[in-house]
């Protein structure tokens, strides 16, 4: 059991609630410096363990941070911050979880690349193809790994919103991805992906939203149906 996550309930939850509460509706900003532990105790009518507790886990969830001998500060309250453990779930699911993880990658991916064609600007269709030609220069899974997150990366951020592309981040394991580029070295599918990665990017060089959703989609597709496979069926 995660130790910092308190039971649904309990005072730290409630206390938790509470600051959420605060800065939803604006009584504390980003990068604002909360009251002291004991005052915030007070104000909330717990005890400061609680707090202290409540905290902690809404600094683990990237809402709070401490600054040394500063004290207890909101973050700027960024969506890759704020969803940093999301990535959590995508490292540690196997199976049918990854299955689904894959197809919400899809509806996403297919969503943000048709967005990017729209937005991209040439400076990040530079990187696109710089990353494209990387991947296309190399055999080695590694290196292939590596340009291909990039790859996807820039993608969701050309598409112009940040939260979107913090969850496709999330999504976007690491540990997968390499078990996938391996699993397609063995079976010689490296010049179909290169085929749908090269698909991807003239439907960006062409803005054509609908065009890069249907080549997004065909290659989330496919990482799906290889995974199906691999699960036997």
């Amino acid at each position: 059991m995660d130790e910092t996550a308190p039971q649904k309930g309990s005072v730290p939850q409630r206390a938790i609630e509470q600051i959420k509460a605060m800065i939803g509706e604006g009584r504390l900003e980003p990068g604002q410096r909360l009251p002291t532990e004991r005052d915030l105790a007070v104000q909330l009518g717990i005890s400061r363990s609680s707090m202290r507790e409540a905290i902690r886990a809404l600094t683990v969830l990237g809402v709070l941070e401490a600054r040394h001998g500063s004290g207890i500060y909101v973050t700027q309250l960024e969506a890759g911050d704020l969803l940093e453990t999301f990535g959590v779930v995508a490292d540690l699911s196997r199976g049918p979880r990854l299955v689904e993880l894959l197809e919400v990658r899809r509806i996403l991916e297919s969503t943000a690349t048709a967005l990017a064609a729209a937005r991209i600007t040439p400076d990040q269709l530079a990187e696109v193809e710089k990353h494209l030609t990387a991947m296309n220069a190399t055999d080695d899974p590694e290196v292939i790994l590596a340009h291909d997150l990039a790859f996807h990366r820039e993608i969701a951020a050309a598409a112009g919103n940040d939260t979107m592309a913090a969850i496709l981040e999330g999504l976007s394991s690491r540990t997968f991805r390499a078990r996938v580029w391996r699993g397609y070295q063995e079976e010689g599918a490296f010049e179909r992906t290169r085929r749908e990665h090269a698909a991807i990017h003239r439907a960006l060089v062409a803005h054509d939203p609908e065009a890069a959703r249907a080549a997004a989609a065909a290659h989330v597709g496919e990482v799906e149906e290889w995974l199906r496979a691999q699960l036997g069926g």
